[in-house]
């Protein structure tokens, strides 16, 4: 006996807002459909249909087309942000290794143990203060 055994497919309702809210990302040119669509998981034609509907831009008849000159100045727009972080890091890391070599300048030479400074008393820690 074979029972009757449906396949459910999966489908995913999304909230009038949530859909303004990609349009108005999309808009303000903030990022690209195939970005969004990447970002939220969301198919490129279903953020198109939404950007028909919901567009303050959009007028009945007109197709909205996405620029490959745009999206390349993003991308360029994004290495050169990527290389100022990295000249960033670069500048952090030397002066991290700077202070490690002073730190074992005044270990070497002025037998002060700045990392480990055992001559400081150790703290009472925030227990119960004698009654009086």
């Amino acid at each position: 006996m074979k029972s009757n055994v449906q396949i459910i497919q999966k489908r995913r309702v999304y909230s009038e807002s949530f859909k303004r809210q990609i349009v108005e990302d999309f808009e303000s040119g903030k990022y690209s459909a195939s970005q969004l669509s990447m970002l939220h998981n969301i198919p490129c034609v279903s953020i198109y249909r939404w950007i028909y509907k919901f567009s303050n831009f959009n007028e009945k008849g007109l197709r909205v087309v996405e620029m490959k000159q745009s999206s390349s100045q993003k991308v360029k727009e994004l290495e050169k942000k990527v290389k100022e972080l990295e000249a960033t890091v670069g500048r952090k890391q030397i002066m991290i290794d700077f202070l490690e070599t002073m730190i074992e300048v005044a270990k070497d030479e002025l037998d002060i143990d700045i990392k480990k400074n055992y001559s400081t008393p150790p703290s009472q820690g925030s227990g119960k203060s004698p009654k009086k």
